[in-house]
C-alpha cells in the first residue's frame, strides 16, 4: 500500500452535503438537537416563519463579510457568495456593497471588524467558519442585525451552540454547515487498506471544526480495536513538526478533519507524508488539491453559493 502511495494518488470526493438551516427569524427554539449529519446528501432545512418582502428596485444592501484565515477552502466559499449575490442582483433588480474583511486568525482584529460592520450599519452579517460566526452572535444578539453564516461544522456543539436546532434556529442567525461524516472517511482508510494497524490524527486542538470528528475518529478506531496517535500544531512550524513526527511513528495512514490550520499550511507538509508512503485523509477536497492523498466532504463552492441563496 505504501508504494502505490507514492504515485501520488490524488481522489477528490466533492459531496454537496449543505445543511441549510432555517431562514432567519425562524422562530422557536425547537425541540432537541438532532445530528447534522443524518439529513442525507443534500438537505434543506426548515423555512422562515413571516413572509419575504420583495425590495424595491434600485435597493443597495450592504453586506459585511469576514472569512476567518486566508485557505482554499474557506476563500472559496467567500468567492462563489460574492458571485452569486452578483447573480442575484442582476435577477431582482437590487445591488449588495459588500465589505469583506479577513483577520487572518487573529481575535482582537476580528472583533474590530465587526464592530466596524456594526458602526457602518450593515444589512446583514456573513461570518465564514466557527470562530467568526460565534463572535458575530455574541455581538449582535441585542442588535437585530442578521447573520448567517458558512462552514461552522457543527453548529449545534455545546461549546459552539449558535443555534438551538436545525429546524428552529432562534435568534438572528442561521447559516449553512459543513458539518463532515467521520466514519465514512474511516471506512474508506480500511477499504483501501485492511490491514491498517495505527492511524494517525493530525490537527489543531483550538480549531472547533476538528473537536467533534476527531471524537468520532476515536470512537470509531476503539470499537475496531485499532491503536491510534495524536499530533498537534497551531502554527505552520508546529504542523511541520507534528507531520514529521507522525511519518516517525509508523502510522499506515493520517487523518485530519476540515482543519483550517492544518490546511493553511498543508503546501510545506503534504511532501512529507508522499515521501514515507502514508496516505493523508482528510475532511475537504481543496487538501487533496493541494497533494493529501484524499480529500472527501462537501463541495465548497456550492456550499458558499447556497449561503449566498440564504442571504
Amino acid at each position: 500500500m505504501k508504494k502505490n502511495v507514492k504515485k501520488v494518488l490524488t481522489l477528490a470526493l466533492s459531496l454537496a452535503m449543505t445543511l441549510s438551516l432555517a431562514a432567519c427569524g425562524g422562530g422557536g427554539s425547537g425541540s432537541g438537537k438532532s445530528d447534522p449529519g443524518t439529513s442525507g446528501a443534500q438537505s434543506s432545512v426548515g423555512g422562515a416563519s413571516g413572509s419575504a418582502q420583495i425590495p424595491e428596485p434600485g435597493t443597495v444592501f450592504k453586506i459585511g463579510i469576514c472569512n476567518y484565515v486566508d485557505d482554499a477552502s474557506l476563500n472559496q466559499i467567500n468567492e462563489n457568495i460574492q458571485a452569486r449575490l452578483e447573480e442575484l442582483g442582476a435577477e431582482n433588480g437590487v445591488s449588495f456593497n459588500i465589505d469583506y474583511q479577513n483577520p487572518n486568525g487573529d481575535p482582537a482584529v476580528m472583533n474590530q471588524i465587526i464592530s466596524s460592520f456594526q458602526a457602518n450599519k450593515v444589512n446583514l452579517m456573513v461570518g465564514i467558519a466557527t470562530p467568526v460566526a460565534v463572535a458575530m452572535q455574541a455581538a449582535t444578539e441585542d442588535t437585530g442585525i442578521p447573520v448567517v453564516f458558512s462552514a461552522v461544522s457543527d453548529p449545534m456543539a455545546e461549546n459552539v451552540a449558535l443555534v438551538d436546532s436545525l429546524e428552529h434556529p432562534g435568534g438572528n442567525i442561521t447559516g449553512t454547515s459543513d458539518y463532515l461524516d467521520t466514519n465514512s472517511i474511516m471506512d474508506l482508510i480500511f477499504a483501501v487498506n485492511p490491514d491498517v494497524k495505527k492511524i494517525g490524527f493530525l490537527y489543531d486542538v483550538g480549531q472547533d471544526a476538528s473537536a467533534t470528528p476527531i471524537a468520532h475518529a476515536k470512537e470509531y478506531l476503539d470499537a475496531k480495536g485499532i491503536a491510534y496517535v495524536e499530533r498537534t500544531g497551531t502554527n505552520a512550524a508546529e504542523v511541520m513538526q507534528a507531520a514529521q513526527a507522525l511519518a516517525a511513528d509508523g502510522v499506515d495512514a493520517v487523518f485530519t478533519p476540515t482543519d483550517n490550520t492544518i490546511m493553511k499550511s498543508y503546501l510545506g507538509i503534504y511532501e512529507i507524508f508522499v515521501d514515507a508512503g502514508i496516505p493523508h485523509y482528510t475532511g475537504a477536497d481543496s487538501f487533496a488539491l493541494n497533494g493529501a492523498f484524499l480529500g472527501y466532504g462537501v463541495d465548497y463552492a456550492n456550499l458558499g453559493r447556497e449561503t449566498a441563496d440564504m442571504i
